[in-house]
């Protein structure tokens, strides 16, 4: 009995010292194989990451060289294509100080001029318009009805200047800078503001589709623009108002068709879902033989 106690005792004696020999191997062996593991994923992760830097390297390399190219072929394609075109920046809501730069360099080639820079107040002063421009029509019609007369003729007194424009001008602008009237093309921008009670929403849309509509019937080309990277799109907006537009006017692409939408072509240009195309046909000059 007391030789079997003896016995079990040194058994498990053995056993726990070959247990700790074991991890205390095991533990260097373990350390050497994470160390070299470790060092072989740090040394791929480098050579990807260096090989990454390199591709990105040479992309932005073909990028500057591509920009360089469509800078240099830009005035050669819309050189003289707008010569003598009054040209008008109408904004409904804003007006974000980059678009107006975005199309003043779109149009500098073409011998167009922005005559004037146009922002609708919105939502709009509705009893100002009708006042101004319903006249003693205003008494006699539906409250909607009045302010769609209106903003018509707003939209008219906006490309043709006179009495209409100068009475309708407190009550429809945040801002007006140039000479009025005698516009020939409208670049229109939207950036409604957000949160309008449904009163408010509904007189605002009366004013937007009223504006467009005079603007139409006084003989002006409107087509309606936004930037690449804008985070809500009007695009659908002018489509559904019947205009062409464009939905990257801060690239090369969407200088070329603004250009060309504002002398006749029509369809949503750009780079995004509600695009039709990214360039219009590009038209010869009306004045060029054909062959």
């Amino acid at each position: 009995m007391g030789f079997s106690a003896r016995y079990h005792a040194a058994s498990l004696a053995a056993v726990f010292l070959a247990l700790a020999v074991g991890i205390l191997i095991g533990a260097g062996l373990g350390s050497d194989v994470v160390t070299g593991t470790a060092e072989d994923l740090e040394e791929s992760l480098t050579s990807d990451l260096n090989e990454a830097r390199d591709q990105v390297s040479d992309l932005e390399t073909d990028l500057a060289r591509e920009r360089e190219v469509s800078g240099l072929l830009y005035p050669v394609v819309v050189e003289g294509r707008l010569s003598g075109l009054e040209v008008a920046i109408v904004a409904l809501g804003a007006l974000p100080e980059e678009v107006i730069a975005d199309v003043e360099e779109a149009l500098e080639p073409t011998g167009a001029t922005v005559s004037s820079i146009a922002v609708a107040t919105e939502p709009p002063d509705t009893d100002g318009l009708t006042d101004s421009l319903a006249g003693p029509r205003a008494g006699t019609l539906p409250r909607g009805a009045a302010l769609e007369l209106s903003t018509i003729a707003a939209g008219e007194a906006l490309v043709r200047g006179g009495r209409e424009f100068e009475a309708s001008r407190g009550a429809l602008l945040d801002r007006f800078s140039g000479t009025p009237g005698d516009v020939d093309a409208v670049v229109l921008v939207r950036e409604r503001p957000q949160d309008l009670t449904a009163r408010v929403e509904e007189d605002t849309e009366r004013l937007e589709t009223g504006l467009i509509e005079g603007m139409d019937n006084a003989g002006a080309t409107v087509v309606g623009v936004e930037r690449s990277d804008d985070e809500s799109s009007s695009i659908e907006f002018f489509a559904d108002q019947g205009i062409s537009s464009v939905d990257s006017v801060d690239l090369r692409s969407g200088e070329v068709a603004l250009v060309f939408a504002l002398a006749g072509a029509e369809g949503n240009f750009g780079i995004k879902g509600t695009a039709d195309r990214l360039l219009p046909d590009l038209l010869a000059p009306a004045d060029s033989p054909t062959q």
